[in-house]
């Protein structure tokens, strides 16, 4: 073992995965300085591969076992390292969990994270995803994030115009294997408006008795509502919202609204596009809360698919993928998973 690094072979990855499905991995290097990833990627047992980097595994079905080394990045420190007119930037390490962070932002008295509390997984993760709820996405606050470059075999700084953050989606995914984020920068301010007015938040502060919310109320809220909705993962595997809300053009958005009038429909981030309830639709062909064997839809929200004890990956896939095909044969409308599928492909 090195004073950097850690190497595991033949890597259980069950208790590595929220679903909590059995996969392994050849090998598994744990680091805990992001300095050491050249020393690690040379290691003789990583050569002729390249390994697939997992933080909590929240985002992930393993549908087989890894096909590659995986690497850990086990570094946790945040540092506020300036503040300016009320901005201050924070300096988070890959491998701190996301929940402690947006805890910590409140704890400090700093806003922004208050909409996305209690989204499973770590920092390291956020920008590839570009995790988002209620409203806000983590890519408006991410000034720079600190990458390993496998292109170039150094570490980098990427500015924020250089992620390429949309819905979901960021260079950071898109590049596949390229860059391994290792650390994450954000503009955190002391005060901005409060978004209240997305999908029953207002709603819940009006129940929790909150007259003037604060920021803290809003976190207070989001969590409350995210406990009700969606399992817990220390209690039944899941990995959260399994597919991602659909982006239809305007004219399908009306067609499906005319037919379905309670169908929830939201404008998309691009100029002319619509974003529809995957939830909803899922809901509608009525899969929330199906069970087959211990691959099932969670009977509090039918985007969470969930594992009830022995399920394997491939079963969760497959159960995905005849979810998928009963939407798009009643509303002619294609999902798409948020989880990185590891092991098969999602078609």
């Amino acid at each position: 073992m090195s004073r950097h690094w850690q190497l595991i072979e033949n890597a259980s990855l069950q208790a590595r995965n929220t679903f909590g499905v059995q996969a392994r991995a050849p090998w598994l290097v744990k680091l805990d300085d992001a300095a050491a990833l050249p020393e690690a990627l040379a290691l003789p047992q990583l050569q002729g591969f390249v390994p697939l980097v997992l933080g909590s595994g929240s985002n992930i079905l393993f549908a087989g076992d890894a096909p590659a080394p995986v690497l850990v990045l086990a570094a946790s420190t945040i540092n506020l390292f300036d503040e300016r007119d009320g901005i201050a930037m924070v300096r988070v390490d890959a491998g701190v969990a996301w929940h402690d962070l947006v805890l910590w932002a409140l704890q400090q008295g700093l806003m922004g994270f208050e909409n996305l509390a209690l989204i499973p997984g770590t920092t390291g993760a956020s920008p590839i995803q570009n995790i988002g709820a209620y409203g806000t996405e983590v890519g408006e606050f991410i000034t720079c994030v600190e990458v390993f470059d496998r292109d170039t075999g150094a570490l980098a700084r990427m500015r924020h115009a250089q992620c390429g953050f949309a819905y979901r989606d960021s260079v950071f995914k898109r590049s596949g294997s390229r860059y391994v984020v290792v650390a994450v920068e954000f503009a955190l301010p002391r005060q901005r408006a409060l978004r209240v007015g997305y999908a029953g938040i207002a709603e819940e502060l009006t129940a929790m008795g909150v007259a003037q919310a604060t920021f803290r109320d809003v976190a207070g809220a989001v969590i409350r509502l995210r406990q009700r909705k969606l399992p817990d993962p220390a209690v039944i595997g899941n990995a959260g919202s399994f597919f991602k809300n659909p982006i239809v053009g305007p004219s399908l958005a009306e067609d499906l609204q005319a037919q379905f009038p309670r169908l929830p429909v939201y404008p998309g981030a691009i100029a002319g596009t619509r974003k529809l309830s995957a939830g909803w639709l899922i809901d509608a062909c009525g899969w929330k809360g199906f069970r087959e064997g211990d691959a099932g839809v969670s009977a509090s929200h039918a985007l969470v698919l969930v594992n009830h004890g022995n399920a394997s990956g491939a079963q969760l896939l497959a159960l995905a993928r005849r979810i998928a095909q009963s939407v798009q044969e009643r509303f002619g409308v294609a999902l798409e998973p948020e989880p990185r599928i590891v092991g098969a492909s999602w078609q």
